[in-house]
């Protein structure tokens, strides 16, 4: 579903990534883990078009998209859910959600009555502002907000920072589902080690801005991958 090859980005004279490659696929949960500052977050913003590499490509079914802006990239079918969730505070849950309608035709702006079951959490607080929601609920609000653009690959930005286990425990959950029953892609950049285990198809371990371990997610080991993880 997702190509990235050789692709290089910079902050001004700061290099972040270094001819990075990896692959994603449909139906299936992409990890990425490594320490913090080592250029996980930046790929993400790189495959959504926030951030714009200086070389190299994206290919999103053999289409090359390194030159669309984000919108375009969502209209083809790519949903991010940023680190820190970014939902708007002062809305309601239901207005946080028809935020995601600007991707969609006209005929197709709804939200779903299966959106609602995934997180039921949300239909019964649709009416309250997104800001009274506590970490753990605007999480959900937040991965509910890119479903309601139909994806067919969503990028998850550590999803389980801050969150209560029975939160997370539910949020994998529906990760499972979307993979499996609805074919999603997903590329999850994860910190928590036992949650990327248990979601993985494939990973990614990148260090320095680049790869240096991949791999089937049940080769993953966590006393292999220590030194990569941990300061």
């Amino acid at each position: 579903m997702l190509k990235i090859e050789n692709i290089d980005f910079s902050y001004g004279a700061s290099k972040i990534l270094f001819q990075l490659s990896m692959l994603a696929n449909e139906g299936s949960v992409t990890c990425i883990l490594g320490r913090n500052g080592v250029g996980k977050s930046t790929l993400l913003k790189t495959i959504m078009g926030i951030e714009k590499s200086n070389s190299g490509d994206i290919l999103l079914n053999d289409l090359k998209i390194q030159k669309y802006t984000p919108a375009q990239r969502a209209r083809n079918g790519i949903a991010y859910v940023p680190q820190g969730r970014e939902i708007f505070p002062l809305l309601t849950v239901e207005e946080n959600l028809q935020t995601g309608y600007s991707v969609l035709k006209r005929n197709d702006r709804v939200i779903s009555d299966e959106l609602y079951e995934l997180f039921p959490i949300l239909k019964d607080m649709k009416n309250r502002r997104g800001g009274d929601l506590s970490g753990g609920q605007q999480q959900q609000l937040a991965i509910a907000r890119a479903l309601v653009t139909k994806p067919k690959l969503l990028l998850l930005d550590e999803p389980t920072e801050g969150i209560q286990p029975s939160i997370i425990k539910h949020i994998g959950k529906v990760i499972k589902h979307l993979v499996t029953d609805e074919r999603l892609g997903v590329i999850l950049v994860e910190h928590n080690f036992d949650f990327a285990k248990d979601l993985a198809d494939e990973y990614y371990i990148i260090n320095r801005g680049r790869v240096v371990k991949s791999g089937k997610g049940k080769e993953m080991k966590k006393e292999e991958l220590y030194r990569y993880l941990t300061l």
